[in-house]
C-alpha cells in the first residue's frame, strides 16, 4: 500500500494563500487556469482556491501536465543558492574575513535588499549579520587555537580591539580574553523532505536539531546556548557533516539507527525520558504510559509528555514514535502532518527521499 503523505488540504491551502515558506518542498501547488505549478511561498498573485490542486513532489506536478513557475522556480531546492547570488557566495568563501558593505554588493550587481531577504529566509538573519557572525566565529576559533586577541580581531576584519570586544561580549557575555574556554557552537540549516531544520553542534556532539518553523525554536536555541555557556555561530564541523550524511541515509530508508554522538541538555528526568525514546525501535510506536512505567513512575504520564515536547533533537531522538494509547496521533512540535509522514516512512509506506516505495522498486 502506498500512502499519499501530504499535509491536510486545508493546511496546505492556508500555507499557500499566506505564502508560508516553511512548507516549500513539502508540497507543490498546481494552478489549473495557468498550467503552472509553484512553491507555497510563490510571490505571484494567488488564484481562486477552486483552481488549485496539490502534489507531493515536483515530479507528480510535471507528470500531471504542469510546467514550473519562472518566479518561484519550484525545481530549485530552497537551500541551493540562486544564480544571481553565486558570485557573492564564492566571494565569501574566498575571503571569509572580509567586512562587507552595501556598496560592495552593488558593485557586484547585487541588490543589498534582495540579499538581505534571501539570507533572512534561508539563514534566519540578514546578510550583514551572517557575515559578522562568520567573522566573529572564525576569530573566536583562532583564539581557542592559540592566536592572540589582537591577531584574531584585526585578522578578521574588525577595525578596533574595542569593537571586537563589544561584539564578543554581545555574543558570549564574556571578554575576548576568555574566549579560549568558551565553547563554540556551530549552526547550520539543513533541507529535508519534511522541511528545513536548524542544527547545532560543538566539536564533540550534536546539541540540537529542530524544525525551522517550530514556534519553540528560538527558546530551544537559547536553552542550548545557556546550558553550554557558548555562542551559536553559522558554520559547520565534522559532527554536522555526519548529521547530514545520516539524515540522507535515514530519508533514503537505509539507516534505522543514528550513530551520532549526542549531548542532552535538560533536567535529570527529561534526560531519562529522552534516553527511553532512543530505545524505541525503528518502525514501531509506544505511548506515554508505557514510557512512564518503564521508568518506574507509572503516574508520571504528563511529565513524560512534557519532556517529550521539550526534546531538542527531533527525528534523532524519535519522539514522533510516541502516540496515544488508543493508536491516535498526539501532539508533535513539528506538526501532526510531519509525524504522520515520518511514521509512514519508517513503516515502509512512503520513501521520503523522492519516490514512493513502489517507484523505488
Amino acid at each position: 500500500m502506498i500512502v499519499d503523505s501530504l499535509p491536510a488540504e486545508n493546511e496546505m491551502m492556508d500555507a499557500f494563500l499566506h505564502r508560508d515558506a516553511s512548507f516549500d518542498g513539502i508540497f507543490f501547488t498546481g494552478v489549473r487556469t495557468t498550467g503552472i505549478f509553484c512553491l507555497p511561498s510563490c510571490p505571484a498573485r494567488k488564484p481562486k482556491p477552486e483552481n488549485v490542486e496539490f502534489f507531493a513532489t515536483s515530479r507528480d506536478a510535471l507528470f500531471s501536465g504542469y510546467r514550473p513557475c519562472k518566479r518561484c522556480r519550484p525545481m530549485t531546492p530552497e537551500s541551493q543558492e540562486p544564480t544571481w547570488l553565486e558570485p557573492l557566495i564564492e566571494a565569501i568563501d574566498r575571503d571569509p574575513d572580509r567586512k562587507w558593505r552595501d556598496s560592495d554588493l552593488e558593485a557586484m550587481g547585487i541588490s543589498p535588499e534582495r540579499a538581505r531577504r534571501w539570507f533572512q529566509t534561508v539563514h534566519g538573519m540578514t546578510f550583514h549579520a551572517y557575515a559578522r557572525a562568520r567573522r566573529l566565529g572564525r576569530a573566536l576559533a583562532q583564539i581557542r587555537e592559540g592566536a592572540t586577541v589582537t591577531e584574531a580581531a584585526f585578522g578578521n576584519g574588525f577595525e578596533s580591539l574595542s569593537g571586537f570586544g563589544d561584539a564578543v561580549r554581545r555574543m558570549t557575555g564574556a571578554p575576548p580574553t576568555e574566549a579560549e574556554s568558551t565553547p563554540l557552537i556551530q549552526t547550520v540549516r539543513i533541507e529535508t523532505p519534511v522541511g528545513p531544520m536548524m542544527a547545532a553542534a560543538d566539536e564533540d556532539s550534536l546539541l540540537m536539531l529542530e524544525f525551522a518553523d517550530r514556534r519553540m525554536l528560538e527558546k530551544q536555541v537559547a536553552r542550548v546556548s545557556k546550558a553550554l555557556g557558548g555562542p551559536l555561530v553559522p558554520g559547520t564541523n565534522a559532527i554536522l557533516g555526519q548529521l547530514q550524511d545520516e539524515l540522507d541515509q535515514y530519508f533514503a530508508g537505509t539507516l534505522h539507527r543514528f550513530t551520532l554522538p549526542l549531548r542532552l541538555t535538560g533536567t535529570p528526568f527529561q534526560e531519562l525520558v529522552w534516553q527511553a525514546l532512543l530505545e524505541i525501535p525503528y518502525g514501531t510506536t509506544t505511548h506515554y504510559g508505557a514510557i512512564a512505567e518503564k521508568l518506574g513512575q507509572p503516574t508520571a504520564m504528563r511529565a513524560v509528555a512534557r519532556a517529550n515536547g521539550d526534546n531538542k533533537l527531533a527525528i534523532i531522538i524519535p519522539c514522533h514514535r510516541v502516540i496515544g494509547k488508543d493508536g491516535t496521533l498526539t501532539g508533535y512540535g513539528g506538526g501532526l502532518w510531519r509525524k504522520r509522514k515520518l511514521l509512514d516512512h519508517e513503516q515502509g509506506l512512503f520513501v521520503l527521499a523522492g519516490e514512493t516505495a513502489e517507484q523505488a522498486g
